[in-house]
């Protein structure tokens, strides 16, 4: 385990480098005609996302990410060059690179159960490093804007992923009935996962005179990988103010598409209706380990989230809440419903 712990330090120390490192070339010219000076700073994000709110315990039950999104990069950064051999991705626009680490696990109904519960999900949980880029355009009442994202999450599932330590630890402090059930978890396997999103705002109509408006934005997205494999599509609406300083609040994926990257101003607040559907070819936390027999049970091939939500930002902050509901994910599941609190600051401006 401290073994595993030390190759994950190790990685995202030199992720942190490469990203920071520059090539000695010529900036291209859409790139110098489109992205703007560097200097408005880097964000750092923090997602925690709980089923407590739906009076629950079972599925997807505790997530964290800790994020940190770069500054705007320059034509010349190696995560720009990096990002412009990718056919499908544009690296000439705006371009932040972004590092995170996170956890997320899964539990079924019966915690008290000591034995193995065979009609119900598997105890597991999954503990990984990631790395991203980012790339937008932001959106005027003229103009469409675009916000598209490329992750790829590193890490293992099993107990290495420190799940049991984590959700049983904080019962302990909160006095709550510790999951005994966890001896029945997935085994180790390393993990990965590569996704792409992209996110238009189609409609943006601020009232005459006013920072108050409405604007819709479509998503389409794909996670290939042996933790997860689908296929996504929704959209958001959203009314309020500061509709053009963002893309909506981050997520743990899978979820809908959002941004740690939020422009400068002052008080600002939205709310917020999404719907996004999912075609699920693989799921490890359902379909039981790659490379050896363990638990598994009968997912659901079409997974569907709607979501509520909140988002406020003042100067160098911005705080959100967003409340999930998740369709059935497995033969004999139930609807879930759980809460995701975020708050990102910037570092600059």
């Amino acid at each position: 385990m401290t073994r595993a712990l030390i190759h994950a330090a190790a990685l995202g120390a030199a992720v942190l480098l490469l990203t920071g490192a520059a090539q000695a070339k010529e900036p291209s010219a859409s790139c110098t005609s489109s992205v703007k000076e560097a200097g408005t700073g880097g964000y750092f994000s923090l997602s925690v996302e709980n089923d407590v709110v739906g009076g629950t315990d079972r599925d997807y039950t505790t997530g964290t990410h800790i994020s940190y999104l770069s500054d705007e990069l320059d034509c010349t950064n190696f995560a720009r060059s990096l990002g412009s051999v990718l056919p499908f991705f544009d690296a000439d626009r705006e371009l932040r690179y972004q590092v995170g680490v996170g956890q997320i696990y899964f539990t079924p109904e019966d915690t008290l159960a000591t034995e193995l519960v065979r009609d119900d999900r598997p105890y597991a949980g999954w503990l990984y490093a990631s790395f991203g880029l980012v790339s937008y355009n932001d959106a005027t009442p003229t103009e469409i804007g675009q916000m598209e994202t490329l992750n790829i999450d590193i890490g293992v599932v099993g107990p290495w992923a420190l799940a049991e330590e984590m959700q049983n630890s904080f019962h302990q402090l909160i006095g709550a009935d510790e999951s005994d059930g966890w001896s029945n978890q997935l085994g180790n396997e390393p993990g990965v996962a590569v996704s792409y999103s992209t996110k238009w705002r189609v409609i943006y109509e601020p009232i005459e005179d006013t920072n108050f408006g409405v604007d819709f934005m479509p998503h389409i997205g794909a996670t290939v990988g042996n933790v997860l494999t689908d296929a996504a599509i929704g959209g958001t609406v959203r009314i309020g103010t500061g509709l053009d300083r963002d893309f909506g609040p981050p997520r743990i994926r899978p979820a809908v598409p959002g941004s740690s990257y939020f422009s400068e101003g002052g008080f600002d607040t939205y709310l917020f209706a999404s719907i996004e559907g999912r075609a699920v070819g693989r799921d490890i936390f359902l379909d039981g380990n790659t490379f050896r027999d363990s638990h598994s049970v009968d997912k659901e091939y079409f997974v569907g989230d709607l979501q509520l939500g909140i988002a406020v930002m003042f100067d160098k902050w911005r705080v959100s809440y967003t409340h999930v509901t998740r369709s059935p994910q497995f033969q004999g599941d139930e609807w879930s419903t759980f809460g995701s609190l975020a708050l990102s600051f910037n570092v600059g401006f």
